[in-house]
């Protein structure tokens, strides 16, 4: 056997593996084109034509739109600000509890705060990560409002379940997709299978305009009261004649026409580059086959994986090795990636720890010194943020998931081949890690 990298021996590889980046010709003339006009944006923050941006953010939605077979798509500046509206147009308030995900972005779950709803954790299915939804039923009570399901690492959630439940209780699903582009759900696209869907167009997705997002809904008063979140509804309700006036306090989540011009040149690369994360994963899958105590992700029935990470089910009393030492191995075997050199190389154990065990759920402050809306007055719900609430998040995180992007394009074969070679040698060196007396 050879001596691994992590104990002086040499690494598979050092050259650095190349960088992540969809960004071509095609996005440099579009953000040309609009620097050149003048118009870098068309928004008004009033009842007026320009109230829905300008020629750019208006095709971007068109695009987006017909792409995920949805009637409306907004855009937004942010994935965050795509939730935060969503939430508000669901008519969350003080009182009301939304059920999230602990093992996700802290936005997915703040977005409930934000609105003074209060954030329930059900716990997520260890073979995807996503929400279970039989631990959604077991949280759903008479404060239930909403139902905010991630499509974590690129998979989706199991849908049909989660939406039995919403219509018995009449909550609002929305999907946070934003790592979940052009994944499917029973040939369904994601982002359409609840009543909203948030996608995030932030620098490291898989396409992205900077900064940005998009909603989707098949829901015109949904739409609407989206669009007037996105840019100062409080002062555009009276002369638009919106007699609904829950939550329209306005904020301004409007995308520039730059970013929507990047927007609709990435939107035509996503099929083709989420493909070749499908193809990268499957052959080195294929490599990675029959390593002891590593699972492989497992889509849903009839379902297409986006493969934001390759998530890797890792069981260690199998090996006898802690996870830890197992991705500090990887680590010390493979070379850092274009453009992230900062961040070593692209291996990592566990994902986030679960959010309730940050200090805002531990605590219970939220806003002001009251601590809306935990023990906000119109709150008559106890909810239960310790430790142990979500056995499978924690699991995941502090023992079993090991997760990489060292599938993403433009990986080549011969990148993959390292990839795997590295794997290899270090479950083939499993008894010098079981023996080791400290891992550097």
């Amino acid at each position: 056997m050879t001596k691994l990298a992590l104990f002086d021996g040499s690494p598979v590889r050092t050259k650095p593996f190349p960088a992540y980046k969809p960004i071509g010709e095609e996005e440099v003339a579009a953000a040309k084109a609009v620097v050149e006009s003048g118009v870098l944006s068309a928004y008004l923050g009033a009842w007026h034509d320009d109230f829905y941006g300008g020629p750019q953010v208006r095709a971007f939605e068109a695009d987006w739109a017909k792409a995920y077979q949805a009637k409306h798509a907004i855009s937004v500046n942010s994935c965050t600000s795509g939730l935060y509206a969503s939430v508000g147009a669901a008519g969350v308030g003080p009182g009301d509890e939304v059920i999230v995900s602990p093992y996700t972005m802290s936005a997915s779950a703040t977005a409930a705060i934000v609105f003074n709803g209060v954030p329930v954790f059900a716990d997520i299915d260890p073979q995807t990560y996503c929400l279970d939804p039989k631990s959604i039923q077991a949280r759903i009570t008479e404060r239930t409002k909403a139902i905010i399901v991630v499509h974590i690492f690129g998979q989706s959630a199991d849908m049909d379940p989660i939406m039995e439940l919403a219509d018995q209780h009449d909550l609002t699903v929305i999907e946070d997709c934003a790592q979940a582009p052009c994944a499917t759900y029973k040939g369904r696209p994601v982002g359409t299978l609840g009543h909203l869907g948030v996608f995030s167009l932030n620098y490291h997705k898989h396409i992205h305009s900077g900064e940005g997002g998009m909603i989707t809904t098949n829901d015109d008063g949904l739409a609407d009261r989206c669009q007037l979140i996105r840019n100062h509804g409080e002062a555009v309700v009276e002369a638009k004649g919106t007699k609904n006036l829950v939550n329209m306090i306005g904020f301004n989540f409007r995308l520039g026409e730059i970013e929507a011009a990047i927007g609709q040149a990435q939107l035509k690369k996503a099929p083709d580059l989420v493909s070749q994360r499908q193809n990268n994963v499957a052959y080195l899958e294929n490599k990675l086959s029959g390593l002891p105590g590593l699972g492989m992700p497992k889509a849903q029935e009839k379902s297409a994986h986006a493969y934001y990470v390759h998530a890797l089910d890792y069981d260690p009393s199998v090996t006898g090795v802690v996870r830890e030492t197992i991705v500090a191995a990887l680590r010390a075997e493979l070379p850092v990636s274009e453009m992230r050199e900062r961040e070593g190389t692209l291996v990592s154990g566990g994902y986030v720890k679960p959010l309730y065990l940050q200090p805002m759920y531990r605590e219970l402050v939220g806003y002001g010194t009251v601590s809306c809306p935990f023990t906000c007055p119109h709150y008559g719900g106890t909810v239960d943020y310790s430790e142990g609430i979500c056995p499978e998040a924690e699991a995941a995180h502090n023992t079993t998931l090991i997760s990489h992007e060292l599938m993403r394009p433009p990986m080549t074969e011969t990148d993959l081949d390292d990839v795997a070679n590295a794997f290899h040698k270090v479950f083939e060196n499993l008894d010098d890690l079981k023996n080791a007396k400290a891992v550097p």
